[in-house]
């Protein structure tokens, strides 16, 4: 009895402390909530204003591109101008010839130059940059990891080193004065897109190669029916930034072509800008808007495989 006695008063003490035992695990429990909720608020208010810093020089552009000549030339800065808006800008764009005998409109003809010259080097090199990255990541042949090094060494090279030589080459082919030296050499891939598409390619399991041998597969079927359908977010995202880079040169086409047919949308860009530009500069913003946006569009619907292909690399073994 004395001994039950002695138990039940020890145990008092204990039941005693338990509410203050809780109000502290309660206390930690709130501090790391309101911890966690600060922590989230900073970052994401750090991100708003980093967004709004990137989007508000894009909303400055559009802006100007849909005021007036008058307006845009004053020296204060009106969001909304007292004449209104207008897309007088945007009429000047789509209707604007140097030559008035011309029948299509200067930046609409460099618009369908471009993607001449840019979607065939883009696709083909895209093809022929994965079939060398399947070589290199697969396959099993001498010299293979000397051939790799080469030519991942020749990424360290600028490419204004070759350009004196590369323009002697090309003209005393006949090349130059046409549209083949933006669009021959990128037929046969780039190195950079080799060294990505190798390493989404080594990521995919070997089994799956010598599954696909066993059933019959040869070099190209494997390729195109095992790593194709596997890679295809790699493919499109490299395709995206091929295409992207195409778009965007301005100095290839200025080198090799002159004839006012055949000029890319960069070029006609800035024949517009340096002949309306100086005294329309809504006129320079409305051009940079409608060039800006078909990369804007591309991205809006290949968003996921672009991201998915830029962040994955392959299955894991």
């Amino acid at each position: 009895m004395f001994d039950e006695t002695k138990q039940m008063n020890s145990m008092k003490p204990a039941e005693n402390n338990a509410p203050a035992e809780n109000d502290e695990f309660n206390k930690k429990l709130r501090r790391s909530r309101a911890e966690k909720i600060a922590g989230k608020v900073g970052v994401y208010a750090f991100l708003i204003i980093y967004a709004i810093l990137i989007l508000l020089p894009f909303l400055i552009v559009l802006l100007t591109s849909i005021k007036s000549a008058a307006a845009v030339q004053k020296n204060t800065f009106e969001i909304i101008p007292s004449d209104g808006f207008t897309f007088d800008a945007y009429k000047v764009v789509f209707t604007y010839h140097p030559i008035r005998s011309e029948h299509f409109p200067l930046l609409i003809r460099g618009f369908f130059n471009t993607i001449l010259y840019v979607v065939p080097p883009t696709v083909i090199g895209l093809f022929t940059s994965a079939l060398s990255a399947y070589a290199f990541s697969k396959l099993r042949f001498r010299a293979k990891k000397w051939m790799y090094s080469i030519m991942l060494g020749t990424m360290m090279i600028p490419g204004t080193i070759m350009m004196v030589s590369q323009y002697s080459l090309y003209d005393s082919i006949g090349w130059t004065e046409t549209p083949l030296p933006l669009m021959i050499p990128g037929m046969f891939g780039a190195a950079a897109c080799v060294f990505f598409m190798r390493q989404f390619f080594t990521g995919i399991p070997d089994s799956i190669i010598e599954a696909a041998k066993l059933d019959g597969l040869g070099f190209l079927g494997t390729f195109f029916r095992i790593m194709v359908p596997l890679s295809m977010p790699a493919l499109l995202a490299q395709g995206i930034l091929g295409f992207v880079g195409g778009y965007n040169d301005y100095l290839g086409p200025l080198i090799y072509i002159h004839d006012a047919n055949m000029k890319t949308l960069q070029i006609a860009l800035r024949t517009l800008v340096s002949e309306r530009g100086g005294d329309e500069p809504n006129v320079t913003m409305a051009a940079s808007i409608v060039a800006l946006l078909p990369t804007l569009i591309i991205y809006f619907f290949a968003q996921k495989y672009f991201i998915e292909g830029i962040v994955t690399s392959g299955l894991k073994q």
